[in-house]
C-alpha cells in the first residue's frame, strides 16, 4: 500500500521543479528488494501501467498544442450548441420588459423569428469561443508549469489553489482579447432586431460605424466577467476532482478505468460551472447591454441596471454554464485520452514535505 502511495506522490505534477512526469503509478521497470510477491491483482495493475505510453512529454510543445486543440473543441462546440439558450439569456438582460423569463423568451423569439431565429449568432459564437478555448486551455497548461517551476515542489503543493487561480487568470487575459471581436458581433446580431442576421453583414457594418473600437470596447467588461469565471472554473474543478477521488470515489484514480475517470471529470465540471455562473453573471449582464448600446460605458450601464438588474437571467445562465463547463471538461479530458497525453493524478504531498512535517519516519 505504501509503495503505491509513493508512486502516486512521485507522479504528481508538483513533485519536481521541472515537472518531469513519469507514467501514472510506475516509472518503469526497476529492481525491488527480496520479499514475498504482492497480490496478483496489484501486479496486473502495475503491468498494465508499465506498458502505457504517452504520445509526448508533459510540458512539451506538442503537449501544449494538443491541449490548445482540446480547448478549441471543448469551447467552440459547446458554446455553439447552446446558442438558443444564450440568445434568450442575452435578450432577457437587455430587454427584461419584453423577455420576462426563459420560457417566455423562447415563446416570443419563436413567434417573431421562427425556429431559425434561435440560431442567430452561431457563426461568431463558434469562431470566437474556439479562439478563446485555444488560449484558455493551452495557456493554462503553460502558466501552470511556469508558476510551478517558480514556486518549487513544496510551495507548489501548499499553494496549489493559488497556483490554479493565477494560471487561469493569466490564460484568460489573452483568451478574452481573442474572443472580444466575435462576442461584440454576436451580441449585436442577437439583441438588435434588424441590425444584421449574419456575421458577414454585422462585421463590416460595425467597422464602418465605429472602426476597430466596436470590436474591442467590450474587452474590459469581458475581463470582468471571464477572468473571475475562469479562475473559479479551473480552481474549483481541480480541487473538486481532488476531493472526489479522496472522499467519494471508492478506489484510487490509478485503478479507475478511463470511462470512470471521465465521469468524475464531468461531475467536477458541473459543480465548478454552477459557481462560475454565479460569480460572473453581473459582468455578463453589463457586457450584453454594453455591446447593444452605442456610446455607453461599463460604469454607466452598471449604475443604470442596479443590483437587481445585473442578476436578470441568472437561472438560465446557471443551466447554460453548468452544462457547458461539465461538457467542456469532459471533451477536453477526452481529447487528452484520445491523443494519449500525460494526465497527472491529483497532487499528493511531496515526500520532502512529509519529512519536514514529521509524517514519515
Amino acid at each position: 500500500m505504501f509503495s503505491s502511495v509513493a508512486h502516486l506522490a512521485r507522479a504528481n505534477p508538483f513533485n519536481a521543479p521541472h515537472l518531469q512526469l513519469v507514467h501514472d503509478g510506475i516509472a518503469g521497470p526497476r529492481s525491488s528488494p527480496a520479499g514475498p510477491p504482492g497480490p496478483p491483482r496489484r501486479s496486473r495493475n502495475l503491468a498494465a501501467a508499465a506498458v502505457e505510453e504517452y504520445s509526448c512529454e508533459y510540458g512539451s510543445m506538442k503537449f501544449y498544442a494538443l491541449c490548445g486543440f482540446g480547448g478549441v473543441l471543448s469551447c467552440g462546440l459547446t458554446h455553439t450548441a447552446v446558442v438558443p439558450l444564450d440568445l434568450v439569456k442575452c435578450r432577457m438582460q437587455v430587454d427584461p420588459q419584453k423577455y420576462k423569463g426563459i420560457f417566455n423568451g423562447f415563446s416570443v423569439t419563436l413567434k417573431e423569428d421562427g425556429v431559425r431565429g434561435l440560431a442567430k449568432g452561431w457563426a461568431p459564437t463558434f469562431i470566437g469561443y474556439s479562439m478563446q478555448g485555444l488560449c484558455k486551455f493551452g495557456f493554462y497548461e503553460v502558466f501552470k508549469v511556469l508558476y510551478s517551476n517558480m514556486l518549487g515542489e513544496e510551495n507548489a503543493y501548499l499553494w496549489r489553489t493559488s497556483l490554479y487561480l493565477a494560471a487561469s487568470a493569466s490564460a484568460e487575459f489573452f483568451a478574452d482579447i481573442a474572443l472580444a471581436p466575435m462576442e461584440a458581433a454576436k451580441v449585436r446580431i442577437q439583441t438588435q432586431p434588424g441590425y444584421a442576421n449574419t456575421l458577414r453583414d454585422a462585421a463590416p457594418k460595425m467597422y464602418k460605424e465605429e472602426g476597430l473600437k466596436a470590436f474591442y470596447k467590450g474587452v474590459a467588461p469581458l475581463w470582468m466577467r471571464q477572468i473571475p469565471y475562469t479562475m473559479m472554473k479551473f480552481a474549483c474543478f481541480e480541487r473538486t476532482v481532488e476531493a472526489l477521488y479522496k472522499f467519494v470515489v471508492p478506489k484510487p484514480r490509478s485503478e479507475c478505468s478511463k470511462p470512470e475517470q471521465l465521469v468524475v471529470t464531468f461531475v467536477a465540471g458541473y459543480i465548478a460551472g454552477v459557481f462560475c455562473a454565479i460569480v460572473s453573471h453581473p459582468a455578463d449582464s453589463v457586457v450584453s447591454v454594453l455591446n447593444k448600446e452605442k456610446g455607453s460605458s461599463a460604469s454607466q450601464v452598471l449604475q443604470r441596471l442596479g443590483f437587481k438588474g445585473v442578476w436578470k437571467g441568472l437561472f438560465a445562465r446557471i443551466i447554460m454554464i453548468g452544462t457547458l463547463t461539465a461538457l467542456q471538461w469532459f471533451i477536453y479530458d477526452s481529447v487528452k485520452v484520445y491523443f494519449r497525453l500525460p494526465r497527472p493524478p491529483p497532487p499528493e504531498m511531496p515526500e520532502s514535505l512529509k519529512k519536514k512535517l514529521g509524517l514519515t519516519q
